[in-house]
């Protein structure tokens, strides 16, 4: 079963348990590191065959945001980096 077919039978990013997930740009990457002093590889992953990397279109390199509500501070960030699959 491809990665389309997957996509096209069910979309995991309408479902209510699915926090909001968003690929960063450059810039914000950017900003990120600086902010942190990290780099990519002390972020937690996610692998590029996760259905949320496929559902949003995530490659390998990049950096996904994901956006959880909160009862305490509204909204927790959290920050993963995509990695590819050994599959």
């Amino acid at each position: 079963m491809t990665k389309e077919i997957e996509k096209q039978q069910f979309d995991i990013m309408y479902h209510d348990l699915v926090p909001l997930h968003i690929i960063v740009s450059d810039d914000e990457k950017k900003e990120l590191f600086d902010k942190y002093n990290i780099t990519p590889d002390q972020l937690p992953k996610i692998l590029d065959t996760d259905p949320v990397s496929i559902s949003i279109g995530a490659k390998p390199g990049q950096i996904v945001k994901i956006i959880r509500k909160s009862h305490t501070a509204k909204e927790a960030l959290a920050y993963r980096f995509v990695i590819e699959s050994n599959e």
